[in-house]
């Protein structure tokens, strides 16, 4: 067996509901494969790097499980639609991150070139303009 380096920026990573990890590359053809490949995401979890000069222009939810998102660099605001109102959770140190249960709507805000590393549960992911 031959161990490879990999790098989160270029290959995520697709772990399985027995938590075999598949290295996927981070193309344009990316979500048709997991669509494809992984009998619509179901059970799975994707973990992946994005980067981020500007707001998000869509709000998202993930009914299937929570998120974790983690700050690799810069500096974001979450915005999130709890039951009780709107939360915002910034996010300034490299390394801190946060969970978005189940079922809640989020954007991100932020003004600066932002890393962020997510592990997110894809099957069921929605997005849209306005939750």
């Amino acid at each position: 067996m031959s161990i490879k380096v990999h790098n989160i920026q270029k290959d995520f990573v697709v772990l399985s509901p027995e938590k075999t990890a598949t290295v996927e590359t981070a193309d344009s053809t990316l979500y048709q494969r997991l669509e494809q490949n992984y009998q619509g995401f179901k059970g799975h979890e994707m973990i992946a790097a994005f980067e981020f000069e500007s707001d998000w222009d869509t709000w998202e939810i993930h009914p299937n499980g929570d998120e974790i998102v983690m700050l690799m660099s810069g500096e974001i605001t979450f915005v999130l639609k709890l039951e009780d109102g709107e939360q915002t959770v910034d996010l300034k140190e490299s390394g801190t991150y946060i969970i978005v249960p189940k079922g809640v709507w989020h954007t991100a805000k932020t003004t600066v070139k932002s890393k962020l590393l997510f592990i997110t549960p894809g099957e069921g992911t929605k997005n849209a303009a306005e939750p």
